[in-house]
Order: C-alpha cells, then structure tokens, then sequence
C-alpha cells in the first residue's frame, strides 16, 4: 500500500498546519533554499498539471488541501536548508545554525562556485497521490543520474540528509490541511488509479528545466539564483 493511503487512514491534522499553511490553505512565510528542476512554463507538462490540479481540487474533500501555485511546480533534485528546520544533517556542517537565511543562501551559492553539472536526466510518472506526482528516472540510466546529482550536490554543499537515500522524487501539487474522512479512502484509491493512468497517457517524460539552485520565501515559487 503507498504511503499515502497509510497516511490517510490515520487521518488527523497536518503538523505544517500554522507552520506552512492556515487552516484556509492560505500558505504562510516559510523562507528557504533549495536545488529543483522546475517544470518548464508553457509545456505540455505544465498544461497537464493544471488540468491535474483542477481534478484534485473538484475531488470530494478537495477543501482539505492547500494547493500551490502552478507557478510554483518543480522537482526537487536536492533539499537545501529551511527556517523551519535548523538542524544538523539538513545543514552544512561548517556553517552556523543562527545565519539567516539569506546569508545561507549566499554561503552555499559561493559553496557551488565551480559546481560541474551532470548530465542530464530525464523523468516519468510513478504514480498520482493527493499531493501531487509521485516520479522516477524514465530509464535506470536517468535514475542513477539524478540520484548521482544529489550524491554530488551533497559533497559540495558539505551536509548529506538523513533521508537523502530515501527521500523520493516528486512535484507536490497540494499539502493535506487535514486528512479528509477514512471512509473517502477508497474514492480517493479509485480516482488516484485513474488520474494515473489519464497522465501517464499523456506525458510519458517530463518537461523539466535543468536543475537550478534557488530560494523560496514560501511553496508558491522558487526564483533561481544561480542555473547550472
């Protein structure tokens, strides 16, 4: 069973409720940094994507979720640092847990002076959750390299996450405000089956920029500060 079906018969509240988001899914401050492939404006994926969202939203419960702007759609290629979480293991090391975030931001920017690129990497749907997609490399080949992407942005900002083996590759759509009632679930289960299939149909790869280094002050968009 995925995690999210899990996830959804324990029910409750989300712990970001406050943090990231209000209870009106209204997302609140939350500033940040992090390395994404964002979504490419004006392609096909992004087009399909919109037409997901609005699928989720009119879903039964749809008000239980925040949903992000479309402007704001990525893959996360490798978690950089947030207000939220000064710990180290999601910090480089070297640098003090009491900088601002700006100073973060400029800090590891300097950290990826010189930073080589990888190839490039190309991904496809695993599965449509109620946040969003759920994604792998379109062929070993890319899942290794974009697994080889994060080894060696780990090495060069100098931290590498507890979870950075683990930590799946997706584009999040929507934050669960609270889960809605368990007897939805297998509604949810029949409409995710289907929405999958409906997307995968219709983009089979991806439409990803390459890889870039940016900061966010919340989850409705990610300026670049340095593309690689």
């Amino acid at each position: 069973m995925a995690q999210w079906q899990d996830n959804f018969r324990a029910g409750g509240k989300n712990t970001r409720l406050g943090r990231r988001f209000d209870a009106s899914g209204r997302f609140m401050p939350e500033h940040g940094n992090t390395v994404v492939a964002q979504v490419t404006a004006g392609s096909p994926t992004e087009a399909a994507l919109i037409d997901l969202r609005q699928s989720l939203m009119d879903l039964p419960h749809g008000a239980n979720f925040a949903f992000t702007d479309v402007a704001s759609y990525h893959m996360t290629v490798f978690e950089g640092v947030i207000e939220t979480r000064r710990e180290y293991g999601y910090w480089p090391d070297d640098l003090s847990l009491d900088l601002s975030i700006d100073a973060m931001t400029e800090a590891m920017a300097a950290k990826l002076d010189g930073f080589a690129p990888l190839p490039a990497f190309r991904m496809k749907l695993l599965e449509v959750t109620p946040h969003g997609l759920s994604l792998t490399g379109a062929t070993p080949e890319d899942e290794a390299t974009v697994r080889a992407w994060r080894d060696a942005l780990a090495k060069a900002l100098g931290y590498r996450s507890p979870e950075h083996d683990t930590y799946g590759f997706h584009t999040t759509l929507a934050y669960q405000i609270e889960w809605p009632p368990v007897e939805a679930l297998p509604l949810y289960i029949a409409a995710m089956a289907q929405l999958t299939a409906d997307f995968a149909a219709r983009v089979r790869v991806l439409d990803l920029d390459a890889p870039a280094f940016c900061t966010f002050a919340d989850m409705n968009g990610f300026p670049p500060v340095r593309r690689f």
